[in-house]
């Protein structure tokens, strides 16, 4: 790969030289502080961009990857090859009416608290989730009974050949932490979010309720990955995981928090290998005490070391 011939094919997409950066550390941009470095790392600042750089990569065979805000997500210490498209200038949120527009950029943090604003109920199970508004739809994600797909009815994406197209709710195919956007390897631009009209004091009260639950229960005071595995049919992970007896567990500098079993934290400069032998560690022990298979939430990209 001829690295300034693909930088300047980039510039010619992209409206500004400092939206291209060449062998860029993405642990400055994961909630783990790891991650090795991209080759090119692109922050696209229109939706045109994005699709000239997904059908650019696919025309030239390069490698493309989606990073959003980072929160559930380890890169490998060997970083990534190709292109990385981070949409963190996309991060424009609107109301109209009931519905709620949020670019994939956008916090969905920062989407709650704006509904809120407008006295709009039914996002307030998100008011904790630390992603980014493309990550929550890619994976429905979802906390304290109530997920994405409740109030999601339509996305801006790009397919696979640079295209923009709009899916219905009928077309996202949402299910857990899975939806069409992930299945089909869509590139998330947008979400519309139906809501209801609401008592802003009602909201705000159950917005500062799940708050405190999550400060009491999840060890916020350190880098992580959020919740590692899913929830196996049946059981809870963090349960398993505790009766196991692996809470406070350690691979370097990363272990299983005394908190909550269920997260994995970077206590000590831990690198992505610590957390990747962490969470493989806790696999075969449950699987070994319990016979459950517990599989990863969490997405692990990237490479290895060399």
């Amino acid at each position: 790969m001829d690295k300034k011939a693909v930088c300047s094919d980039l510039l010619d997409i992209v409206a500004k030289e400092d939206q291209i950066k060449i062998d860029e550390p993405l642990s400055a941009y994961t909630f783990t502080h790891t991650g090795g470095k991209a080759d090119f790392f692109v922050t696209p600042r229109t939706y045109e961009e994005v699709g000239a750089i997904v059908a650019y990569s696919r025309q030239n065979e390069l490698p493309l990857t989606i990073l959003g805000r980072g929160s559930n997500l380890i890169v490998r210490d060997g970083g990534i090859r190709g292109i990385v498209i981070h949409c963190g200038c996309l991060d424009q949120i609107r109301c109209e009416g009931n519905r709620i527009i949020a670019q994939s950029g956008a916090s969905i943090i920062d989407v709650s608290y704006f509904a809120l604003k407008h006295g709009l109920t039914g996002l307030e199970f998100a008011c904790g989730i630390p992603g980014s508004v493309g990550g929550a739809l890619y994976m429905n994600a979802g906390a304290y009974g109530g997920e994405t797909a409740d109030v999601l009815c339509s996305a801006v994406v790009v397919n696979t050949e640079g295209t923009i197209i709009k899916l219905s709710e009928d077309d996202l195919n949402m299910g857990y932490r899975r939806s069409a956007i992930s299945q089909k390897g869509y590139l998330a631009l947008e979400g519309t979010f139906a809501l209801k009209k609401g008592d802003c004091r009602e909201i705000k009260s159950e917005m500062e309720r799940l708050t405190k639950l999550r400060e009491l229960k999840q060890p916020l005071e350190y880098p992580s990955c959020g919740s590692v595995f899913k929830r196996p049919p049946g059981y809870f992970a963090g349960k398993l995981i505790q009766d196991s007896g692996l809470q406070g567990t350690r691979v370097g500098g990363v272990e299983v928090s005394t908190k909550h079993a269920g997260f994995m934290v970077n206590v000590d400069h831990g690198t992505a290998s610590d957390y990747l032998k962490l969470i493989r560690r806790v696999q075969e022990t449950v699987k070994k005490k319990f016979n459950v298979d517990l599989e990863t939430e969490v997405k692990i990209i990237g490479e290895e070391p060399k």
